[in-house]
């Protein structure tokens, strides 16, 4: 008999949420057969059969499950039949606890439960009367950092606010004419990461470009790429632009610890890209895009955008971005905007629609294809010229017809 529990998944997940069973209690199901879809704050995942047999569902459909806990179990009745249905973590083995000394013992449960945090942020988590055993840390291995000390004492303040009953009036005054929708869990850990990104002391950069070489050369190259079964646009020559601009401005392809206040600069390009999903917004991550071509990457981001419609997209798709891209000229609006920045990233860009606007060449006006860029970032990391330097280098690329065709 094998058991299907619900595992640590990394990036800080605890609980995930049983979406839908694909079959019934008691069914016969095959090995590597999807049988239940979990959803976590990340992504919705499908959950094979270990072996096949019998299944007897142990979580409900709209049940949460934390780590650890039972979600069924498959095997042949008899095993079934003498098996306890229990959801609970496995418990420790009380043979090996009692060869344990009873003072080590308390010791060693004491350091379990004791949250993992650097003694500034046991400090400031005091001047706050912030508990630390109630957060869930966001640093390496769960560690607690200032900003998750912040968040919970922001949003504790928030909570002991005398708040206006504005929601329980409406009720009472427009009766069946208002509704109260349950937020999913993607929809919470947006909102998290969120309030996580506006603790970041964030500033704006806004300029445009002439995107005319960049217009004519994508729709020159579309009909090959169409051949080859991938939907070409303007993002995958962006990106390239993008990664040459980091290299040169390294600060922009880093995060910042607070700790120790250091600049963490990555010297590898995994790009992340904002995608509109059933259930909100998404960040899918072209890993190593620097050692890839533009069709590489226009085919990957479409593979991508696809898991994110049918719900197939894996956490690991969606985790170790560098550097950020939000497309929102995609969606047909905006001529500028102040995107958030992804935390713990030190900026996101934001492209928007190509305009035709007038632009001046060798002191003549003529119309041109324009592109209006913004760029936020942290400004603990970076400053204002900085921001100015990775902007222009970036258009000098995208305006460089020599240089968007020797990208293929």
């Amino acid at each position: 008999m094998k058991e299907i529990r619900f595992v640590d998944v990394g990036e800080g997940i605890t609980e995930g949420h049983i979406r839908k069973w694909l079959v019934k209690d008691g069914d016969q199901v095959k090995e590597d057969q999807s049988v239940v879809q979990v959803e976590t704050d990340k992504a919705v995942v499908n959950v094979p059969a270990p072996i096949s047999g019998t299944i007897r569902i142990a979580a409900q459909e709209n049940s949460t499950v934390h780590v650890g806990d039972l979600v069924a179990q498959i095997g042949t009745p008899a095993e079934l039949q003498s098996a306890p249905a229990q959801q609970q973590s496995p418990q420790p083995q009380v043979k090996q606890q009692a060869q344990v000394p009873a003072q080590q013992q308390q010791q060693t449960a004491i350091a379990a439960k004791e949250p993992m945090a650097t003694p500034s942020v046991r400090k400031l988590a005091h001047d706050l009367n912030v508990d630390l055993s109630k957060i869930s840390g966001t640093g390496p291995n769960g560690r607690i950092l200032e900003n998750d000390v912040r968040g919970m004492a922001h949003g504790a303040e928030l909570q002991s606010r005398p708040l206006p009953k504005f929601s329980e009036e409406l009720e009472q005054q427009h009766g069946g004419e208002v509704a109260r929708e349950p937020m999913s869990m993607t929809r919470k850990a947006i909102a998290k990461n969120m309030e996580l990104s506006w603790t970041i002391p964030r500033a704006v950069h806004m300029d445009m470009l002439d995107a005319t070489q960049l217009v004519n050369i994508v729709a020159a190259k579309k009909p090959d790429a169409e051949k080859q079964g991938v939907k070409l646009t303007f993002l995958p020559y962006i990106t390239k632009a993008v990664i040459q601009a980091l290299k040169e401005n390294p600060h922009f392809n880093a995060s910042y610890d607070h700790e120790k206040q250091e600049i963490i600069v990555k010297k590898y390009y995994n790009i992340g890209f904002a995608a509109e999903a059933k259930d909100g917004l998404k960040v899918v991550v072209i890993k190593n895009a620097d050692k890839k071509g533009v069709m590489d990457i226009a085919k990957e981001v479409q593979e991508l955008h696809k898991k994110i419609l049918d719900e197939t997209i894996t956490i690991e798709e969606m985790r170790d971005s560098t550097f950020t891209i939000t497309n929102i000229g995609s969606l047909g609006g905006g001529f500028l905007s102040v995107p958030m920045i992804n935390y713990p990233e030190v900026a996101i860009l934001g492209i928007h629609m190509i305009k035709d606007m007038p632009v001046v060449k060798d002191g003549a006006v003529m119309a041109g294809k324009v592109l209006p860029i913004s760029l936020s970032f942290d400004h603990r990391v970076v400053d204002g010229a900085e921001a100015v330097k990775f902007a222009n280098a970036m258009i000098k690329y995208l305006e460089d017809g020599d240089f968007l065709q020797k990208l293929g």
